[in-house]
């Protein structure tokens, strides 16, 4: 048997607002952007040079994020970044080969791209911007209301002296 409740047409009317708004807000969930690995600039890599120490490799990059214990001779620096909802990924793929204890070979799979800038760093570098306006205004209105005088003019008579003069 059904109850009578669930038959009646306010019943029926919530049920589908309350359907039509957990649907709506399905949509409206927070991702965030997900950042893996190690993120090597383009100065990063050029360090690296054959010969290198496998400790000289550690310090300069980092810990590689792929070390295979099948592999030694081969360290993967592997960096992934997706941007919250977006579909577009950013990746970074930098091999590092040894021969020994010393680096013989590097390879460049993917190029790193520099990290896009988020609505802080726009805030940021906005009022940056705005302060270095402002400092510049402040010297210029300085420099206008008083123009320094020639090292070899004398001041106007009435002028008072600085003292020690």
């Amino acid at each position: 048997m059904i109850p009578a409740l669930t038959r009646s047409p306010r019943f029926r009317y919530a049920a589908c607002l309350a359907l039509l708004a957990a649907a709506l807000s399905s949509g409206c969930v927070y991702r965030p952007n997900i950042q893996q690995g190690n993120l090597l600039t383009p100065e990063d890599l050029d360090k690296v040079e054959i010969g290198m120490t496998r400790s000289q490799v550690r310090y300069l990059l980092g810990t590689p994020m792929i070390s295979d214990p099948f592999a030694p001779h081969r360290w993967d620096y592997v960096y992934r970044m997706q941007y919250g909802r977006e579909r577009r990924v950013d990746s970074a793929h930098f091999i590092v080969f040894f021969e020994g204890d010393e680096v013989t070979r590097v390879e460049q799979l993917d190029t790193p791209e520099p990290p896009r800038p988020t609505k802080f760093d726009k805030k940021k570098q906005k009022k940056l911007a705005e302060q270095e306006a402002a400092a510049k205004e402040a010297a210029a209105a300085a420099s206008r209301a008083a123009p320094p005088l020639p090292p070899d003019e004398e001041p106007p008579p009435g002028t008072p002296q600085p003292a020690g003069n």
